[in-house]
């Protein structure tokens, strides 16, 4: 980047950044009668980061409270999550650092043989904006490994662990021959990437935080970060979010933390979000990996690309 202050920056400096990953054509379907799978009017997209210990390892932080606090979300979230996923025949996404997959070998096959989607989410949650194009290839292409080996099937998505791009994530994305990314937020429906002005083949499945858990009930006992929002407010956010992706006929698309949303006074919440979903009859719940297999006919012809 430019040692130079922004407001100094040539059009050409600025103009780069803005254009090096960019949104493309939206993916979805003119026709609302064709959008979604058996006519339904509207998409959800439940998906689950299965963090764990891996942001505090990824930071340093090894006392044995910070490990405990991550292993509550294997050991007590997860499984009530998949009780409640099934009890309300949901399917969702799954996206796991490799790290997590390596400390419990029989996570990621728990997940595929609930016939839930497993997907990429880095290697120890790393911060990707730190790491040169040869350590992010080396890291997710590891991660890919040994997800494909523990679930079967190779992930066909990634989210990156902090919700951002490197300058060199957008290549590797595609050199790995990723389907879809679920990173970024340029709009609340799925679009192509560009790279440069130019389509990518990529599908994005946009993410925000007002649809994560994270910043309304995240704890950390030495920093300023407190749960300020009472759970059942952030209920009725989710239902408003849900409700107006319904009206425009689009993705209802939210991310969760199995050691955030899995403790009993918060599970309510999504528990009373699937039972309130599961009142509309004309909704596809899917995974992440369904959703860009189908919108993914929309994306640029690839003998378009240069």
């Amino acid at each position: 980047m430019s040692s130079e202050p922004p407001w100094s920056w040539p059009e050409t400096t600025w103009r780069g950044h803005v254009e090096r990953v960019r949104a493309g054509r939206p993916l979805m379907d003119a026709d609302p009668a064709r959008r979604w799978r058996d006519g339904a009017k509207a998409a959800v997209l439940l998906s689950f980061d299965s963090d764990h210990e891996t942001p505090s390892l990824r930071d340093g932080e090894t006392s044995p409270g910070k490990m405990a606090a991550g292993e509550y979300g294997i050991r007590v979230a997860v499984p009530r999550i998949l009780e409640l996923l099934d009890r309300y025949e949901a399917k969702a996404s799954f996206f796991i650092p490799a790290v997590c997959a390596l400390l419990r070998p029989h996570e990621v096959p728990g997940y595929a043989e609930a016939g839930h989607e497993v997907a990429v989410h880095g290697w120890i949650h790393e911060r990707n904006t730190q790491l040169s194009h040869e350590q992010e290839l080396d890291l997710l292409g590891r991660s890919l490994e040994v997800l494909h080996k523990q679930s079967g099937v190779r992930p066909v998505g990634i989210r990156t662990p902090s919700w951002d791009f490197s300058d060199s994530t957008l290549d590797v994305v595609r050199e790995l021959g990723f389907l879809y990314d679920s990173s970024l937020m340029a709009d609340d429906e799925p679009y192509e990437l560009l790279a440069q002005g130019q389509p990518t083949g990529v599908v994005e499945i946009p993410v925000e935080w007002i649809r994560d858990d994270a910043p309304y009930l995240m704890m950390d006992r030495f920093a300023s970060l407190r749960p300020y929002t009472p759970p059942r407010q952030l209920l009725q956010i989710w239902k408003d979010e849900f409700d107006a992706a319904y009206a425009a006929g689009g993705v209802f698309q939210l991310t969760m933390h199995p050691h955030i949303i899995g403790h009993r006074s918060r599970l309510v919440v999504l528990q009373e979000l699937l039972a309130y979903i599961r009142g509309f009859d004309d909704v596809w719940v899917t995974t992440h990996a369904e959703l860009a297999d189908r919108v993914s006919a929309h994306l640029t012809p690839r003998d378009t690309h240069s």
